[in-house]
């Protein structure tokens, strides 16, 4: 009988200790922002200046277009720049389903279609150390996203202004890849 008291007391400490640790490991990976991601990679062939270009980076800027604004109106919603309907496409954090943003980080919904979109919330995996290896950072959410059904949850007959859409041709317009610098 009190080898069995033991034991109970005993695993009802460990579980204890075990799901005071639980909300520390589960915790979800947080936003940083692509002014954090710029940070290394303007030294690799610098895609925050090729994302600068692109459409995603204007997302939110398009929101308080005339254009937008008028679209809103018509569908009975407020302001584009606040309403979820619109943000969910318009805004990294929102499409992502609202993930925390890291308190160190710099993300901020103004970015608009930002790296995380595409490559996943970067505060588990953006530190040089897990970086350079490629199934860490993976392990720690890295993603790359370059499917249809991704790009897709977007570009598609729900979007007020969507035309058609090919992947390989629009990929061809936001591709930045990483460039290595040869070692000396």
């Amino acid at each position: 009988m009190k080898r069995h008291l033991i034991l109970v007391v005993s695993l009802v400490v460990l579980g204890g200790i075990f799901l005071g640790m639980a909300p520390e490991a589960m915790a979800a990976h947080e936003l940083v922002g692509a002014s954090k991601c710029k940070s290394c990679h303007k030294k690799l062939g610098n895609p925050y200046a090729t994302w600068l270009d692109t459409e995603h980076a204007k997302a939110f800027e398009t929101l308080a277009s005339p254009e937008a604004k008028q679209i809103a109106t018509d569908k009975g919603l407020g302001d584009p720049q606040k309403e979820e309907a619109c943000l969910k496409c318009h805004v990294t954090r929102v499409f992502l389903g609202n993930p925390a943003v890291n308190a160190k980080g710099k993300y901020k919904d103004t970015e608009g279609v930002g790296c995380e979109a595409c490559h996943g919330p970067g505060s588990d995996y953006k530190k040089k150390k897990i970086m350079k290896d490629h199934d860490a950072a993976v392990a720690a959410g890295m993603m790359r996203e370059k499917t249809e059904a991704h790009c897709t949850k977007c570009h598609n007959d729900e979007s007020p202004t969507f035309k058609s859409f090919n992947l390989e041709e629009r990929w061809a317009e936001i591709d930045h890849p990483i460039v290595k610098k040869e070692k000396k």
